[in-house]
């Protein structure tokens, strides 16, 4: 919903009524994840999606009756060998979507959720999604305030525990609370979606293949950062798509800046004086990535420093290196899509390999399965 985000608050700003559909479960084979959205607005305006195409005909629909009687539904999309294209989900797997009206009079705190987003600070939106409290009843939860009701003082206090205990990570997914908000019981469906800053990718070496990766890396949704200790090449008009340019020794600046299990680190320099200092300070500290350019020659040169430097081999085997999967890539363009298909298949468990050689659900939480 992240996206679209900022068309919604134009909408809420202007009292437009709209529908808001949101993906609130799914399972095998499903084609987006829980919290894709669309949204139906004013002269029938869309936006968003939450199959790729196979339901949406049928949720604008449901979007434009929830905006006229004001009622939330909760709409099951499923594969059927009998009736497939009757059931609309083709592609296999069901979703679960929650469609609800959205106006500052049924929900007060949307325009602050939305503002919270687009500053990058971290909020949860809290809806209802099935079971005897309000379906599409909302909360707002930032780490200090909270805002709307589910419809009980138990209920909001259990999710807003939850709410606060996912924000870190931005954790996104259906709990399951009784009526008063009890721990052990699951009469109430309600859909967290939880929004935390962007994750950052912070990019060493100003080079063609930075800015080539720092595109890509905004592309995707990251916070970039390009650092460089050579003000000559580090500056904002080589990187327009960079968050911020920052001239400084790299491993300076990353032993200064904070990362989490969230944050990629791409080290695109290859040359020993930056590289086996920055290294050694990034291989231990929090990241999901650390890829390092250069040829198999560098890439063995850089180990024996970094070991000759006090780094463990249990250290070592976090670096990715060289950078890359496997495309043949010879542009920065190319290599920066190599990176980013690294980077993505590190992060959901893929395996690299193309379709047409593997087996199994294409969408399933989890790496395809190779062909036996």
């Amino acid at each position: 919903m992240r996206d679209i985000l900022p068309v919604l608050g134009r909408w809420y700003a202007a009292r437009q009524p709209f529908g808001l559909a949101t993906v609130v479960t799914v399972s095998r084979s499903a084609p987006r994840d829980p919290g894709a959205a669309m949204a139906v607005g004013p002269d029938d305006e869309v936006v968003g999606s939450v199959s790729g195409g196979c339901v949406e005909g049928a949720v604008f629909e449901l979007a434009k009756e929830v905006v006229a009687d004001g009622e939330a539904r909760l709409a099951v999309f499923g594969y059927s060998d009998e009736d497939a294209f009757a059931v609309g989900l083709t592609c296999g797997g069901e979703i679960g979507v929650l469609v609800r009206p959205v106006t500052p009079e049924s929900d007060p705190a949307f325009g602050a959720v939305a503002a919270s987003v687009a500053a990058g600070a971290p909020v949860t939106l809290a809806t209802v999604a099935d079971g005897p409290a309000p379906r599409g009843a909302t909360l707002a939860v930032w780490p200090d305030s909270v805002a709307g009701t589910l419809g009980t003082p138990g209920l909001d206090a259990a999710v807003t525990a939850d709410a606060r205990g996912g924000l870190a990570l931005g954790a996104t997914g259906t709990r399951h609370y009784g009526a008063h908000g009890e721990r052990r019981e699951d009469a109430v469906s309600v859909f967290l979606h939880s929004f935390a800053p962007p994750p950052r990718m912070l990019v060493f070496g100003a080079i063609d293949y930075a800015a080539a990766v720092a595109r890509i890396g905004a592309f995707l949704g990251y916070r970039v950062t390009v650092c460089d200790a050579r003000p000559v090449f580090a500056t904002p008009r080589r990187f327009p798509d960079a968050v911020e340019v920052v001239v400084d020794w790299p491993h300076r600046y990353l032993r200064t800046t904070d990362t989490d299990e969230r944050t990629v680190i791409c080290v695109l320099t290859h040359d020993p004086k930056f590289d086996v200092p920055l290294l050694e300070e990034a291989l231990r500290r929090p990241a999901a990535y650390i890829g390092a350019m250069g040829s198999r020659r560098t890439h063995h040169d850089r180990v024996e420093r970094l070991l000759e430097a006090g780094v463990t081999p249990a250290e070592l085997s976090r670096l990715r290196s060289p950078v890359g999967l496997d495309l043949g890539a010879r542009t920065p363009e190319e290599v920066a899509v190599s990176v980013a298909a690294e980077i993505v298949s590190l992060r959901w468990g893929g395996s690299g390999a193309p379709l047409t050689a593997t087996a199994g659900a294409i969408h399933a939480h989890g790496p395809a399965r190779a062909r036996p």
